[in-house]
């Protein structure tokens, strides 16, 4: 629920007891960046901290090794808005996605489970909000059907154009902190990575029969394509090539039940 709701409910203690507390009297609480979907970091709650944490809408834990309440970010300012709560069908652990205001690891990195050991403070997040602007240039809004198809159709080609000359541009330049240069400087393997995670992505959205958000899952998984197709020095000519010369002709294909049958020359 948001933390707007929460904050409508008459009493918040009642519904802060109403949650299913461990022996010592904590829960597990999940951090997540409600822009970038990236897992934070984990800590612990109580009751009291629960509840400072609604009332002040910033995250407040309580620390098992000092035996104290633990303000995230009130020396450092690293501090954590809490936008949304959610609380698992057990009702035993929290998800809170929150506006980080800075790296959430004490080590100063973004995120505690960098799996990258060595990304700068920051640099991550700043690094998915870039790519998120340019994937932006990939959603092109429906518009009404009019005579004129075929330039509608070569306008949408021409934004993949260009998004694949602005990914050019970052492979050979490689400014610092775009996340095109991330992908680049990390290498092949965690590009496919990506791919494969932002295909899952793709499928789970059709499978909810979201619209917009397929729309923009399968924009962030053609952004990584051309990627993909940059790092490997593959054009994107070169596959618009392909596609054009496989429908260039009608075709007639064979199917069974296990897919297409391939015709023997």
């Amino acid at each position: 629920m948001k933390l707007q709701q929460i904050a409508l409910i008459e009493d918040n203690e009642a519904w802060v007891q109403s949650l299913r507390w461990n022996e010592q009297g904590l829960l597990p609480a999940i951090v997540q960046d409600a822009e970038t979907k990236a897992v934070l970091m984990m800590a612990y709650m109580n009751r009291e901290s629960l509840q400072l944490s609604l009332e002040r809408g910033e995250t407040v834990f309580w620390s098992r090794s000092r035996k104290e309440l633990w303000h995230k970010g009130a020396t450092s300012g690293n501090t954590q808005r809490i936008v949304e709560l959610a609380i698992d069908c057990d009702r035993d652990t929290l998800l809170i996605q929150v506006n980080p205001k800075g790296p959430a690891c004490h080590t100063g990195t973004y995120t505690c489970f960098d799996e990258e050991n060595g990304t700068d403070s920051g640099q991550l997040r700043q690094a998915v909000v870039e790519q998120e602007e340019l994937v932006k240039q990939l959603k092109v809004q429906v518009q009404p059907v009019v005579a004129d198809a075929v330039e509608e159709r070569n306008v949408s080609v021409h934004v993949l154009d260009q998004l694949a000359q602005t990914i050019a541009e970052r492979d050979r330049e490689r400014p610092e902190g775009a996340y095109t240069t991330y992908l680049f400087n990390q290498g092949l393997d965690k590009i496919l990575k990506k791919i494969g995670e932002e295909a899952s992505e793709v499928i789970i959205a059709a499978k909810n029969n979201n619209a917009e958000e397929l729309t923009s899952e399968v924009s962030d998984l053609m952004f990584h394509l051309l990627v993909l197709l940059q790092d490997r020095t593959v054009s994107l000519d070169t596959v618009l090539s392909e596609l054009s010369r496989r429908h260039a002709k009608p075709r007639r294909d064979d199917y069974n039940q296990l897919g297409k049958v391939k015709n023997k020359e």
